[in-house]
């Protein structure tokens, strides 16, 4: 369904180190380095068939983080979910709800790990169990 995320940065520098520690958990690599025609920097993260993008805002308006906005990240154990939200914290994200954990709810359960990225942006690393 979807062919790519992307973010803004209000500095850029900052979000590849960031994205670098928080995504090579996942076992994503360097992103693709990529300049708009605009000026503007972006980078592109590409592992199994997904990309997720960070950019600084093509409008030089300063980037911000979308009221309700969550974006998921599928960890293949709750180890690799509890690494992804630890890698983001050191990498200067913030812990955000709920410890790192189990929740039961409507749609079964569920191990998430709820962070927050240097620009704000709402990010979960989220197991399902089978």
């Amino acid at each position: 369904m979807f062919n790519h995320i992307m973010v803004g940065s209000n500095d850029i520098a900052r979000s590849e180190r960031f994205y670098n520690a928080v995504l090579g958990v996942l076992g994503a690599g360097a992103p693709v380095q990529n300049r708009a025609p605009s000026g503007h920097m972006r980078l592109f993260y590409r592992h199994a068939g997904n990309t997720f993008c960070v950019s600084e805002p093509i409008d030089d308006a300063p980037a911000t983080s979308g009221n309700g906005a969550t974006i998921g990240f599928k960890c293949s154990s709750p180890e690799q979910a509890k690494e992804f939200h630890d890698a983001a914290v050191a990498a200067g994200g913030t812990s955000i709800e709920d410890p790192p954990g189990l929740r039961s709810g409507d749609l079964g359960s569920l191990y998430l790990a709820y962070v927050r990225d240097p620009d704000g942006n709402k990010l979960c690393a989220v197991y399902r169990p089978k």
